[in-house]
């Protein structure tokens, strides 16, 4: 056989097993989505309720707090995951800081506060208890696992999600565990409580409900893709962002589902979503890691608009006073109009954007992966304030404090136009 025929043989040879291969490839693509399902075997998942210990005497309640009255108790300032409290009348950070502590681990997502206490994850598997006023440690407690995610709190319960597969709720004032429940997979989802009900998503693909008083199993609903969102609460539905591409609300006191939205990045792919869903009540929003901002009816799931960052997409949008903010790798914060998706401004503070920015009155505070801290004014995205520090979710804000985590550091500092202490 001459050289040159069984060079065209082989070249064929391999054009066709390219070619099956491809094939393949696009069958498998262009399978149907999974679909979701209420789960009533609960395989791999245990309550544990607490342990029976000798009785210890309960420490002295802090005293209340002058100011700073109002809470944050979840990941996102409210249940909607807003990330916003544009009524806020503070003004900038302060240029002295009223105290600052070393956690000595990087802080991913960024604390609460309610009652003169914070409550904050380090990444390397410890929850820290703090004095508000003064940063002094009142308690810290290990559940097992990194903890990539913000605490909850409800009432006397601190919430905490690891990825060894646990939430568990502590008692606010000694840290000891009140229960704890176990999944089949990481929960790197900040958990929400409404109405004495705790939400939160696991890598198994499954949504939970939870009694927020003992951990009892309300109901659980298998997605079909893997979750690292924190769901978002509102209207009577809990809606989460999966990796295999959807968004899925249900019904948050039954589970039962309202309706999912598999959402496509090109012909053969179908997205994957990291960030969570934020809402205004009307609409929810997300960001997938390609890059795309959706805006989805909240009613319907229908898609009103879509729009582009640049480069990979992780951070769970901000919304407020009718903008959502949502930034990438790029190194660019956006604003879009909330209605529509047109850009209103596009700043560029040269750094890759990760975690979720926050509305503070008329600022929107974010940090960068080369840990900088920037506020832009909300309205035309100009930059009113910076700092050489942060890294991740940059902080929450009372009536009168920032209290900022700035990668492995939480910093105290006053607003600049915060009403004084009265004592």
């Amino acid at each position: 056989m001459p050289k040159a025929f069984a060079w065209i043989l082989a070249a064929v040879a391999v054009l066709v097993l390219a070619l099956f291969g491809l094939a393949i490839a696009v069958s498998l693509t262009m399978q149907d989505p999974p679909k979701g399902a209420l789960d009533t075997d609960l395989e791999g998942v245990t309550v544990v309720p607490p342990q029976t210990t000798t009785t210890e005497p309960e420490p002295e309640a802090p005293p209340e707090s002058v100011g700073d009255r109002r809470c944050w108790r979840t990941f996102g300032a409210d249940p909607r995951r807003s990330l916003g409290r544009p009524d806020a009348a503070l003004g900038l950070p302060a240029r002295r800081f009223t105290w600052t502590r070393g956690l000595g681990t990087y802080i991913e997502f960024p604390p609460v506060y309610c009652e003169g206490e914070l409550y904050v994850n380090g990444f390397s598997g410890t929850t820290f208890a703090l004095d508000a006023e003064t940063g002094r440690v009142r308690w810290t407690r290990r559940v097992g696992g990194t903890l990539p995610s913000s605490p909850a709190l409800d009432g006397p319960r601190v919430l905490v999600a690891s990825q060894s597969g646990t939430v568990t709720a502590l008692d606010r004032k000694t840290g000891r565990t009140r229960w704890e429940v176990q999944t089949a997979g990481k929960v790197e989802s900040s958990p929400v409580v409404v109405d004495g009900t705790a939400f939160f998503g696991s890598h198994d693909g499954r949504l939970f409900a939870v009694s927020s008083d003992t951990g009892r199993i309300r109901w659980a609903y298998q997605t079909g893709g893997r979750i690292n969102a924190s769901p978002s609460v509102f209207g009577g539905r809990v809606c989460v962002t999966t990796y295999a591409g959807s968004f899925v609300c249900l019904d948050r006191r039954t589970g039962r589902e309202e309706w999912t939205t598999y959402l496509k990045r090109d012909a053969f792919r179908y997205e994957s979503f990291y960030a969570s869903p934020s809402s205004d009540g009307a609409r929810l929003y997300s960001l997938s890691r390609a890059g795309t901002v959706y805006a989805l009816d909240a009613s319907s799931g229908r898609v009103v608009w879509q729009a582009g960052v640049g480069g990979l997409g992780y951070t769970t949008p901000a919304v407020a006073e009718g903008r959502v903010f949502a930034g990438g790798f790029d190194g660019r914060m956006r604003a879009f109009r909330a209605t529509s998706g047109d850009e209103l401004w596009s700043t560029d503070v040269g750094g890759r954007l990760l975690g979720a920015p926050v509305v503070i009155g008329p600022y929107v505070f974010f940090s960068t992966l080369e840990k900088r801290t920037f506020a832009l004014r909300v309205e035309d995205g100009s930059i009113a304030w910076r700092l050489r520090l942060g890294k991740y979710t940059p902080g929450i804000a009372t009536e009168r404090t920032y209290f900022l985590s700035l990668n492995g550091r939480l910093i105290a500092t006053p607003g600049r136009d915060a009403p004084k202490s009265s004592g």
